[in-house]
């Protein structure tokens, strides 16, 4: 499989801009994927947030498999982050967060109006990868479908304050990807959740992930959606593609049943999933 790497201009532009105005907020959600909690963290907003309050959240726990979402709460909180499980497109945890946040900005906001700053809104910074759903998360914030949304990674270019009410501010910007994938792993998980662009990756490798990926943990699920039998498991990942694509009556055309079979991942059609696990990936 080729190397994976994807790093437009305007990410390396976003990254530049994140620095600058670090110093303009009080603290950073970072947004993951409850799908991939480990491979959808971000090294360099680690280098980005350096020392400043932040809370990380787990979005798309819609998708995710609940065992594994409260498995990685718990791990995050022993590593004394503020863990907060949402689901932005059903709008589930959203007062959540801005409690959690006010909870944590409540000292530094008490500073502010004895100074006499007072209801000065609390501003944060939303930083995440690519399609962990930023957008939607703001849209449910200001109630509003101002912040452009799409399936599509990297759809936010620009970089605007919106403002919620009158206890929050929340500077928007757009995904920012690391250069390289070192784990070529968590590349492919990444472009099976759809993280990275379709249009520069081989669907077949990524369908090969996903089905060994079933296979292994969830062989019920792909059996079921595919009306594959026991003994179709025992075939390696190219025969068992080859398999599905004869039961998806699509004859050779592996690349149609490539793509077929990572939009029902991702649709959840074949059911809740979690990519990482803690005991897989948490002491990396």
């Amino acid at each position: 499989m080729t190397t994976i790497q994807w790093f437009p201009g305007h990410m390396a532009k976003a990254r530049r801009e994140a620095v600058e105005k670090l110093k303009l907020v009080d603290i950073i959600v970072e947004l993951v994927d409850a799908r991939l909690p480990y491979s959808s963290r971000n090294p360099i907003i680690d280098d980005i947030v350096g020392q400043k309050p932040r809370v990380m959240v787990l979005n798309k726990t819609d998708l995710a498999d609940i065992k594994q979402t409260n498995e990685w709460t718990t791990y995050f909180k022993h590593r004394h982050l503020q863990v907060v499980p949402i689901s932005a497109k059903d709008g589930k945890g959203i007062k959540d967060i801005q409690d959690t946040l006010k909870e944590l900005m409540s000292e530094k906001m008490a500073k502010l109006k004895a100074r006499g700053l007072k209801n000065r809104p609390i501003r944060l910074m939303i930083l995440g990868i690519p399609n962990v759903g930023k957008s939607t998360l703001i849209n449910r914030f200001i109630k509003k479908n101002k912040a452009e949304t799409g399936n599509k990674p990297g759809v936010t270019k620009g970089q605007q304050w919106l403002k919620l009410g009158d206890e929050f501010e929340l500077l928007d910007t757009p995904g920012i990807l690391w250069p390289k994938f070192e784990d070529q792993d968590i590349g492919k998980k990444l472009a099976l959740t759809g993280a990275i662009k379709d249009t520069i990756l081989h669907q077949e490798d990524i369908a090969l992930y996903a089905i060994d990926f079933f296979a292994r943990y969830y062989p019920e699920r792909l059996k079921k959606m595919y009306g594959l039998q026991d003994e179709h498991l025992n075939l390696s990942n190219s025969d068992l593609l080859i398999k599905i694509t004869e039961r998806l009556g699509l004859k050779e055309e592996y690349d149609k049943a490539s793509d077929k079979l990572i939009h029902d991942v991702r649709q959840g059609k074949l059911g809740k999933y979690t990519l990482d696990f803690v005991h897989e990936v948490g002491e990396k």
